[in-house]
């Protein structure tokens, strides 16, 4: 069992000596180790053959590249299959780069498009930007990001349409797992989603109860920006504390720049006349350069506990683990992402006061909890667009369509999972206290 189930509560009782499922060990046995040849050749003639292209444009991608192709081929805990998946992430951003590119020789006034006002959720992971931004993103009167867009934004020329096996075998596990999936999406990239969350709830059926990634949720533009290989999105699908350094030690603008042409090329395949609503749980160690590429958007950031942030985060990591890496190392995994939340939050504090008060609102997680359309009422007072009937209506609808814990209630516990007292963690995050009013939790 991975799970035991009391009314929906879920709780992990093997998460650091994993007991795995029957499809789980078959997946493991046929996936064997060393198998993928992480080259920059290997990934980047992969992509060329996936799209029939060969113009990446700007190559200077490639140095970021080669520090995630380093990171994969020494990390020797990747299981066969996150071999596998390292490699076909990479393999897609290396696609959609090229695409990307493609996009903009036949657009060459995009740059004059502009992003006007959007509206930039931002804020710590597990800490209501999900909800948050699909609640906003309801409104009909937004542009916005499905997890399906988001990964791959613009066909490849002459591959618009789905072929009848992609169409069959991503249905079939539509209905077999009941993933909610449209059943009458034909587009290619929704179904190559579809296919894709309906593996990973295979290898992780508890993953739904913890981040579900359905392609119609709203998801991030920190995709695009894993495109031109820069964003800290690789950080959350493996253990790469040597790309985690580079990211550090590098300018992050010209990565929301890259972000920002992709958003304007969308724009005009919208043909729409829309603000954005947008997320990521990047932006808070990036409030600057947010600013710089967005100097009119109104900044919404949430803050919640770290301690219960870094507890969900840390179990969800972990969870995965034992799929993606041949043993699960939780102490390992505490440790990471208590140093990496932390070095966000620091960040965050610091440059908090960029963003003026006419032009941002903090949101905390137990007052968003308490009461979600307070906050959204507050949201749109400080973006001011009228919070209509219609919309109220359309995010009443998606409410009761995704009432929380519609998957499961995970049971966590730092000291039974983790051996760290919440205490432990707790003294390292003074400073973040003393600057945001959170609610303690853990």
């Amino acid at each position: 069992m991975l799970s035991k189930r009391t009314q929906k509560e879920i709780i992990f009782d093997d998460l650091d000596s994993p007991k795995l499922t029957f499809l789980q060990k078959i997946a493991l046995s046929n996936s064997k180790k060393g198998k993928i040849n992480f080259t920059q050749a290997a990934v980047l003639d992969a992509a060329k053959k996936q799209t029939g292209l060969s113009d990446f444009g700007d190559e200077s991608f490639r140095e970021a590249l080669q520090v995630l192709l380093d990171a994969y081929k020494s990390d020797k805990e990747l299981s066969g299959i996150g071999e596998q998946q390292c490699f076909k992430d990479l393999v897609r951003c290396a696609s959609n780069h090229l695409i990307i590119q493609n996009k903009i020789k036949e657009n060459p006034d995009y740059e004059k498009i502009k992003i006007k006002k959007p509206l930039s959720v931002s804020g710590l992971p597990r800490s209501g930007t999900t909800h948050l931004v699909n609640l906003l993103a309801s409104d009909s009167r937004f542009m916005s990001l499905p997890l399906w867009l988001a990964q791959e934004p613009f066909h490849a020329p002459g591959k618009e349409k789905a072929s009848i096996g992609l169409k069959l075998s991503s249905r079939f596990l539509m209905r077999l797992l009941n993933s909610g999936d449209s059943l009458v999406q034909d587009d290619p990239r929704y179904l190559r989603c579809s296919a894709r969350w309906s593996g990973m709830q295979i290898m992780g059926p508890d993953l739904a109860a913890m981040h579900p990634m359905n392609p119609d949720h709203i998801h991030e533009e920190l995709e695009l920006m894993t495109f031109n290989f820069g964003s800290n999105q690789f950080e959350w699908t493996s253990m790469v504390p040597s790309y985690r350094d580079y990211y550090f030690s590098k300018d992050q603008t010209p990565h929301y720049a890259y972000m920002i042409k992709i958003l304007k090329l969308l724009q005009i395949d919208s043909d729409a006349d829309k603000c954005w609503v947008l997320k990521c749980v990047q932006n808070p160690e990036q409030l600057p350069i947010l600013k710089s590429v967005m100097p009119d958007a109104t900044a919404i950031i949430t803050h919640r506990d770290p301690v219960a942030v870094i507890q969900s985060t840390a179990t969800m990591i972990a969870y995965g683990h034992r799929i993606l890496r041949t043993s699960v190392d939780t102490s390992n995994v505490i440790e990471y992402w208590t140093n990496r939340i932390e070095s966000l939050l620091r960040a965050c504090v610091r440059d908090r006061h960029l963003w003026r008060p006419e032009q941002s609102l903090d949101v905390l997680f137990h007052e968003f909890m308490a009461g979600d359309m307070n906050t959204i009422e507050k949201i749109y007072d400080l973006h001011g667009l009228e919070l209509t009937r219609k919309a109220k209506n359309e995010m009443n609808a998606f409410i009761k369509a995704h009432p929380r814990g519609k998957n499961g209630r995970v049971s966590y516990n730092l000291k039974k999972h983790f051996g760290v007292q919440p205490e432990e963690i707790r003294e390292r995050f003074d400073f973040y206290y003393k600057a945001f009013p959170v609610e303690v939790e853990v």
